[in-house]
C-alpha cells in the first residue's frame, strides 16, 4: 500500500509485491528546489496516492506486470508545488516519444513560436522563353513538414514566374526533406515528380484532390536527373524563398501524430540530441542525469527520462508558451478537442493535454489534467512490458478514476485553452509562403 511517513513525506510502496521505496528517495524527491516555484511538499489530500496505489496493484492482478518488476514502472503526479504521488519518479526510464517533449521545449525556446524554416530555390542559368537554362537548386533549411501540398504550391509559383521547363538537373543541397524522407536523392525524386502533374502517382493525386478547389496543377518539366551537392553553386541566382509553417504549428503536428522524422529534424535544428538533453534539463530545472537522450524522437530504449523530469518539462513549456500568449494545447493534443493522431481510440478525461509514447515494450502517457479540487494535475506514467494495449487502457482508467475523485473542472482553464478551432489542421500548400525574389 501507499503511506505517508511519520515525517509527512510521501513514500510509495506496494505491499503485496514486497516493493518499497526507501524514505531517502522520498526525501531526495522533495529536495528538488532549484527554483522556489518548484519546491514540493506532500499533498494533504491522499487521493493521488491512493489512486496510484490501486493502479500499481491492478498492474499485478491483471498480470500486466510481474510482482518483481514493479520497479520498472514510473509514476509522478503533482499539483503546483504539491507532490501527489511518486513511484520511481526520479529514475530515468525508457520514455519513447515522451522524448518529443524535450525536443518541443528546446525548439520553442531556441526559435520562438513564429519561426519559419526557409528553403531557397535557385537557378544556375537564365530563364529564356519559359526554359531555365541550367539547374534548379533546392537548398533545404530544415523544414520538417515539406510535403506534397508544399511542393505543388512551389511548382505553381515557379509557373507563375514563367518557368515551365528546366534544361538541367534538380540539385538538392542543405538540409532538405520531403514527405519526411531525408535522403536527398529520394526526397529530390518526389519533388521532381510533384512539380509536373503529368508524372503524378496516386499519393500526389489524392493530396491534390483534398487541396482547395481551383488550385492549379503545376507543370515544371525537369530534363535532367537528381543530383546532390554538398555546397550550393556560388554563381546561382536566387529565384524564391519558401517559408515553412510557423514553428508553433510544426510542433503541434509533430506531437499530434508523434512524428519521429519531424522530431529529429527539429532536434537537429537546435544542435542535436546532446543539446536537447542538456538544454531541456536546464530549462526544466532538473538534474542532468534525469534526461538521457540519443535522438530527438524517442526511438530506442536508450532515450531515458524520469517521470519527474517529464512533468517539469511540460511546466517549462507552459511557462515559455505563456511568454508568447500561447498555451500547452497550442503545442500538444487535447482530449475532446483534437481527434487526430495518437489520441484516437483513447479514453482520456476531457481537456487533458497529453503526449503519448510507445515502443515495443514501453507505453507512456504524460500531460496535465484540469480538476476542480486540485486545479492542474501534472502527471507522467511510464510502463515497461509487452502488453502495450493493456497499459494504455490502464493509463486511461487511472486518469478517469483520479478525475472522478477530484471532480471535473467547471471550465477549461485559460492556460490550457487552445487558440485554434476544434480539430483544426494547418494550412499546407498556401502560395503566400512562397516569396518570389526573381523577376525575368
Amino acid at each position: 500500500m501507499l503511506e505517508l511517513l511519520g515525517s509527512g513525506l510521501m513514500s510509495l510502496w506496494l505491499e503485496m509485491a514486497g516493493v518499497q521505496i526507501k524514505p531517502l528517495d522520498a526525501l531526495n524527491a522533495l529536495a528538488w528546489q532549484s527554483s522556489p516555484s518548484l519546491v514540493l511538499a506532500p499533498d494533504p489530500n491522499p487521493t493521488g496516492a491512493t489512486t496510484v496505489q490501486a493502479y500499481l496493484k491492478w498492474l499485478i492482478t491483471s498480470k500486466l506486470v510481474a510482482q518483481n518488476l514493479t520497479q520498472s514502472q514510473g509514476i509522478w503526479m503533482q499539483s503546483g508545488p504539491m507532490l501527489m504521488a511518486n513511484h520511481q519518479g526520479t529514475t530515468p526510464l525508457p520514455a519513447a516519444s515522451l522524448t518529443k517533449i524535450a525536443t518541443s521545449l528546446v525548439a520553442l525556446k531556441t526559435w520562438g513560436p513564429d519561426h519559419q524554416f526557409e528553403t531557397l530555390v535557385s537557378a544556375t542559368g537564365p530563364v529564356v522563353n519559359g526554359v531555365l537554362q541550367g539547374d534548379l537548386v533546392m537548398n533545404g533549411g530544415g523544414d520538417p513538414l515539406f510535403v506534397w501540398e508544399e511542393a505543388i504550391a512551389l511548382g505553381n509559383t515557379l509557373n507563375k514566374m514563367g518557368i515551365k521547363q528546366v534544361k538541367g538537373n534538380l540539385v538538392i543541397t542543405g538540409n532538405f526533406a520531403m514527405n519526411f524522407q531525408r535522403h536527398p536523392l529520394l526526397a529530390g525524386q518526389m519533388l521532381k515528380q510533384s512539380l509536373n502533374y503529368k508524372t503524378w502517382t496516386r499519393p500526389a493525386n489524392y493530396i491534390y484532390s483534398i487541396m482547395p478547389k481551383g488550385t492549379p496543377k503545376p507543370q515544371v518539366v525537369i530534363a535532367g536527373t537528381i543530383k546532390f551537392a554538398a555546397q550550393p553553386n556560388p554563381q546561382q541566382t536566387l529565384l524564391l524563398r519558401h517559408h515553412s509553417l510557423p514553428l508553433q504549428q510544426l510542433i503541434k503536428e509533430m506531437n499530434v501524430f508523434s512524428n519521429n522524422d519531424m522530431a529529429q529534424m527539429l532536434a537537429d535544428s537546435v544542435g542535436g540530441a546532446t543539446v536537447v538533453q542538456s538544454t531541456a534539463a536546464n530549462l526544466a530545472r532538473v538534474p542532468q542525469t534525469e534526461i538521457q537522450l540519443i535522438n530527438g524522437s524517442g526511438l530506442g530504449p536508450e532515450n531515458r527520462i524520469s517521470p519527474r523530469a517529464v512533468c517539469a518539462m511540460f511546466m517549462a513549456i507552459q511557462r515559455e508558451a505563456a511568454n508568447h500568449q500561447l498555451t500547452l494545447a497550442d503545442l500538444f493534443p487535447m482530449s475532446g478537442f483534437d481527434h487526430r493522431g495518437t489520441l484516437h481510440a483513447r479514453h482520456i478525461p476531457a481537456a487533458t493535454v497529453i503526449k503519448t509514447g510507445t515502443l515495443r515494450d514501453v507505453s507512456a502517457l504524460a500531460g496535465v489534467m484540469p480538476t476542480r479540487d486540485r486545479g492542474l494535475v501534472w502527471f507522467a506514467i511510464i510502463n515497461r512490458g509487452t502488453n502495450v494495449s493493456g497499459f494504455r487502457s490502464g493509463q486511461d482508467k487511472l486518469l478517469q478514476s483520479l478525475v472522478q475523485q477530484l471532480q471535473v473542472a467547471s471550465s477549461v482553464p485559460a492556460d490550457l485553452t487552445p487558440h485554434s478551432a476544434i480539430n483544426s489542421v494547418p494550412q499546407l500548400g498556401t502560395a503566400n509562403r512562397n516569396e518570389i525574389l526573381y523577376r525575368s
